[in-house]
Order: structure tokens, then C-alpha cells, then sequence
């Protein structure tokens, strides 16, 4: 059985609502979605280098490898976006998360081709 929302539309229990999930993202600063999406980032590439308590049930180097380049991407292209103060953090994040994939590899990579390099420059640990 449907019910209409205020909007109008028709949905069923458990459908989500786009139309409000629309007018929510859209009070959200920008800055606050980059900060959220670098976060998720970050804590996805801890549980897949095993940095979690689960340990190594859910490493996997070549996806923490792939979020890694991402965050460093995302953090790149983002610099003039947000303030250092939401940054800074987020770049040390970004270093520690270099350095223990570097230390959990069994064959590292050479210094400036590890992931996210291309936009920090080569991480030595």
C-alpha cells in the first residue's frame, strides 16, 4: 500500500524520499560534503589496510590502494576549497594512511609512485 508524502508523490514504506533527501543536501555547505566524503574515504582505506580491530579480515592493498589515490585526488583538487583548518587534518590523515599502506606492502612501492603521490609528492617512512 503507497502513502503520498507532502510533496505529493507516492512512496512506500521504506522507499526513501528523494524530494527530501534533495532539500537536505541542498542546505549542506559544500565544504562539510568534501570534509564527509574525505572522511568516508579515510575510514575505508583504515578497514581495507587492516587497520581496524577485525585486523586483516577486510585487507585488501589494491582497494585501500585505490581509496588512498582517491582521498589524495580529492584532497588535491580541493585545497582552494576548503580552509586549512578542515585541510591540515585532513592531509595528516592522508600521510598516515600513505605510510601504512607503505609498511604493510610486502614489495613498496618505489618513493613517488605510491598511492596518492602523483598529488602529494613520494612519502619516505
Amino acid at each position: 500500500m503507497s502513502e503520498t508524502s507532502p510533496t505529493g508523490s507516492a512512496e512506500t514504506p521504506g522507499t526513501p524520499d528523494f524530494d527530501e533527501m534533495t532539500r537536505d543536501i541542498a542546505e549542506v555547505p559544500a565544504v562539510e560534503v568534501i570534509v564527509t566524503v574525505a572522511v568516508n574515504l579515510m575510514s575505508a582505506a583504515a578497514v581495507k589496510l587492516g587497520l581496524t580491530e577485525e585486523g586483516d579480515k577486510y585487507k585488501d592493498l589494491d582497494e585501500a590502494r585505490k581509496l588512498i589515490h582517491a582521498l589524495a585526488g580529492l584532497l588535491d583538487g580541493s585545497a582552494t576549497e576548503i580552509s586549512s583548518f578542515h585541510a591540515a587534518p585532513l592531509r595528516d590523515g592522508l600521510k598516515s594512511l600513505q605510510l601504512a599502506f607503505r609498511e604493510a606492502s610486502l614489495v613498496p612501492d618505489e618513493p613517488g609512485q605510491g598511492p596518492g603521490e602523483k598529488y602529494t609528492g613520494p612519502i619516505y617512512g
